[in-house]
This record gives C-alpha cells, sequence and structure tokens, in this order.
C-alpha cells in the first residue's frame, strides 16, 4: 500500500527526516532513531554503497508517502525521458497532486494532502479530482472547494505556508497555480536523489 499507516514519529526518527510538525517537536529532543538507547548518532558514513542507496530511496519514499512500485515506476519514467533524471524523477513526483496541495501550503503534511484529495476537496482547473497522483501540468491550477474552505486543516496549514518559486499560492482564493516544473536544486525535499538513481539502476 502507499499510504504508511504507522507512527509518523517512529518513521521520522528511523529516517533522520521530520515527516510531520509532531515528529519535527519530538526529534529536537531525541535525534537518535528509535530503539536505541542514548543519543548515539548513526553513523551514515559507515554504511555500504547498497544501504546508503536504499536509506536515501527510503527517505524520497516517506516524503512523497508512494508506494515501492510508484517510486519503481516514477523512475522508469525518469529514465526513459529526455533530460536530467534526477530532476525528470523530482518532477513526477512533485506534479502529484497531493504533492502540490503540500508543497503549495494547502496541507502541513503529505498525508493530510492526500487525504484533503481523497476525500474530494480539492479542484483543478475548476473540476474535482480524488486521485492523489493525478499529475498536474504548467499553469494548472489547485483550489480549495468553497463548501471546504472553512476545515481548519486548510486554515492552519496557509498560517505557515512557504511555498517555493515554482508554485504561486493566493491566499484568499485557496489556490495554487503551478508556474514551471522544477528542477532538483528548486525542491525543498530532504534526501541525495542521485543515490535513489542509482538504486533503481543497479
Amino acid at each position: 500500500m502507499a499510504k504508511f499507516n504507522g507512527s509518523k514519529v517512529k518513521l521520522s526518527r528511523g529516517l533522520g527526516i521530520a515527516l510531520t510538525p509532531k515528529a519535527a517537536k519530538v526529534m529536537e529532543k531525541k535525534s537518535y532513531p528509535p530503539g536505541q538507547h542514548g543519543p548515539t548518532k548513526r553513523v551514515d558514513g559507515k554504511m555500504s554503497d547498497y544501504k546508503r542507496q536504499l536509506l536515501e530511496k527510503q527517505r524520497i519514499r516517506a516524503q512523497y508517502n508512494v508506494s515501492e512500485r510508484q517510486m519503481e515506476n516514477y523512475y522508469k519514467k525518469a529514465a526513459a525521458k529526455s533530460g536530467n533524471t534526477v530532476d525528470n524523477l523530482i518532477q513526477f513526483l512533485e506534479t502529484r497532486l497531493d504533492s502540490v496541495v503540500l508543497r503549495g501550503g494547502l496541507a502541513r503534511t503529505i498525508y493530510a494532502a492526500r487525504q484533503f484529495v481523497g476525500h474530494g476537496h480539492i479542484t483543478v482547473n475548476g473540476k474535482r479530482v480524488n486521485v492523489p497522483s493525478y499529475q498536474v501540468k504548467p499553469n494548472d491550477i489547485v483550489t480549495v472547494r468553497d463548501k471546504s474552505k472553512r476545515i481548519p486543516g486548510f486554515v492552519d496549514a496557509l498560517k505557515s505556508a512557504n511555498p517555493p518559486d515554482y508554485l504561486s499560492l493566493s491566499k484568499p482564493n485557496l489556490s495554487v497555480t503551478l508556474l514551471d516544473l522544477p528542477t532538483r536544486d528548486m525542491v525543498p525535499v530532504v534526501g541525495e536523489v542521485s543515490q535513489v538513481i542509482e538504486f533503481y539502476s543497479r
């Protein structure tokens, strides 16, 4: 299944990245992985190449909350497309509808973004879309439905919204426009995407 239903805090600590605001608070006090006795940090430098690639793949997958099959399919599409494979992979992931909802500032976590989309609260160019993996295209306008605009989750998310340059947020309209396809350096995702490429190209 694509959707992760376990402890987000435990997953965050295991991967060394904060996937939710709650996880970020816990990790400020406990930066070491779960199950470890005391704050002895994992030394990633001692990992084998394979384990490093696997960890980076898991980090990227977790931040987009996609299944292994989805991730592999995105890699295949990225590798088959002309241009930089790292940028191509990031573009496929960043233009998922749930990713745009998150990154644009309409949700605080990828889990909330997926739920908002799945429950029919989001439209693309005025048409309701409830598929989180829907690929948003440049100039598409992603908007919260009028009937859903008072949902606390949207209101709370907007308070700390700070979308990257490839997205334009209209707070009054609760809408986000994809201005252009981003390159890796424009995307605030934690992880070495090149290691993910190496993992799948083995």
